[in-house]
């Protein structure tokens, strides 16, 4: 409450606002067949979060980044949660699982955007981006493997500053 606030928090907030909008674009749920359910915007966000954190890691303070931008986005998400009704005593397991998926999720998606990935990219999407189940098109999955390539090519293009424009 009498917390001060640390410079990195209004940025990452500013980060993490402009995830979430990109998360929830209709082209990820129409054109790349992510379920709209709760556990599909989940999906998108984790896939988006993921691919944030490893591009704020780069920058000189970028640890320290990537922690508050994670901070912002568990308090939103605890917000979330108990606004749509979960029991405060059930926020506090359903956050610990949601972080311990985003990180599986980031350590996935790294590993198969690296040059040597021993996963292709559109396996571990289709594992982590469609809430357990693969999408009948398969055109789907290529639509989201092509949107995250260059979501990533477009992150490492960005300056921070542009990051929150």
């Amino acid at each position: 409450m009498f917390r001060r606030r640390k410079p990195e928090d209004d940025f990452a907030a500013a980060v993490y606002k402009r995830v979430g909008e990109q998360a929830r674009s209709a082209e990820l749920f129409e054109a790349c067949g992510i379920p709209d359910t709760l556990d599909g915007r989940f999906d998108a966000l984790a896939l988006h979060a993921a691919l944030m954190i490893d591009r704020l890691r780069r920058e000189p303070d970028g640890e320290v980044l990537a922690q508050a931008f994670f901070d912002a986005m568990f308090k939103h998400l605890d917000l979330t949660l108990r606004e749509i009704g979960i029991q405060d005593l059930g926020v506090g397991r359903r956050i610990k699982i949601m972080a311990e998926g985003l990180h599986g999720r980031a350590l996935a998606y790294r590993a198969a955007l690296g040059d040597d990935g021993p996963t292709p990219l559109a396996e571990v999407l289709r594992r982590n981006a469609y809430g357990g189940r693969s999408p009948e098109d398969p055109q789907q999955v290529a639509r989201l493997e092509a949107h995250v390539r260059e979501y990533a090519r477009s992150l490492s293009a960005t300056t921070r500053n542009d990051l929150i424009k």
